[in-house]
């Protein structure tokens, strides 16, 4: 980033190096508006908060990881380690809230504005082993004494997890081939994906048999009992049989149709044909 900007500097025509560098012939500062507090001590810089706040304005949370144009100043030492004291506004109101680090405790501590959200832990209450902290190796190194009762309580502590530990050395030996797992998972997904496979071809093949164009559902046991449920009429002969039967008895008819009326019906017919004219005749005289 710097190499850029140095080699894409604008130096004006009227510009000459006994006049000293651009910042100087401009009268501007190489931080450009980030100094523009700087007769003051403070430095505008970006920072990122290092945990979850409540706004003390707003009462709103604001998460860890969000990032503010923060101005920066030095209020104190500790020892020879500088205290600096960053100030921000909060992007959901007009409130400002400081916070300043905390060399001793390797930390950062909130003066003003805010509250921070308690999510610290002890590593007792949760049955974690708590790393040994920087006095506690410089009272190792120099004190015998403490060395000693330490290693001893060291000691008790490992008697009452070694079951503990045992059992996570076991469960970890189980998962150390890493190729048997690799394998029995990829072998695993083949015949999943055989299978659905299997069953995309036969839903395939049943759509293409009966036109069907809506996408089928898988088989279930209900749909299992409900087809089997259901009987079909079908035919005990085959559809060739069944047209050589129906050409056979065509060729069998006669070419002429013959009369279908029978000699008793012709009589009855004539019967009563008679009975009628002699009504008619009565009702004429």
């Amino acid at each position: 980033m710097s190499e850029r900007k140095a080699v894409n500097r604008y130096y004006p025509p009227e510009w000459r190096p006994e006049m000293g560098s651009i910042n100087k012939y401009r009268n501007s500062h190489p931080l450009r508006d980030r100094a523009r507090k700087l007769d003051q001590g403070i430095l505008i810089i970006r920072f990122e908060l290092p945990y979850n706040i409540w706004c003390g304005g707003c009462g709103k949370h604001v998460g860890m990881g969000v990032r503010y144009n923060a101005e920066k100043r030095k209020v104190g030492n500790y020892y020879t380690t500088p205290i600096f004291r960053f100030r921000m506004k909060c992007h959901l109101c007009d409130n400002h809230f400081e916070i300043e680090t905390d060399p001793k405790n390797m930390e950062y501590v909130i003066v003003s504005g805010a509250t921070r959200k308690e999510e610290r832990w002890d590593a007792e209450a949760t049955e974690t082993v708590e790393a040994t902290d920087a006095e506690e190796k410089k009272r190792l190194a120099a004190d015998p004494m403490f060395r000693l009762e330490h290693g001893s309580t060291d000691a008790k502590k490992a008697q009452v997890h070694k079951p503990r530990i045992a059992d996570l050395q076991a469960s970890q030996q189980i998962k150390r081939d890493d190729y048997a797992l690799n394998q029995l998972a990829r072998q695993k997904f083949r015949g999943e994906k055989r299978s659905i496979s299997a069953r995309d071809a036969a839903d395939k093949a049943v759509m293409a048999k009966g036109s069907l164009s809506v996408p089928l559902l898988p088989e279930s046991e209900a749909d299992k009992k409900e087809a089997s449920a259901i009987k079909f009429k079908t035919s005990s002969t085959s559809f060739d049989d069944y047209q050589k039967k129906k050409r056979q008895c065509i060729q069998s008819r006669p070419l002429f149709a013959t009369s279908s009326v029978s000699p008793t019906s012709k009589a009855l017919s004539l019967l009563k044909a008679k009975r009628k004219s002699s009504v008619n005749l009565a009702k004429s005289k």
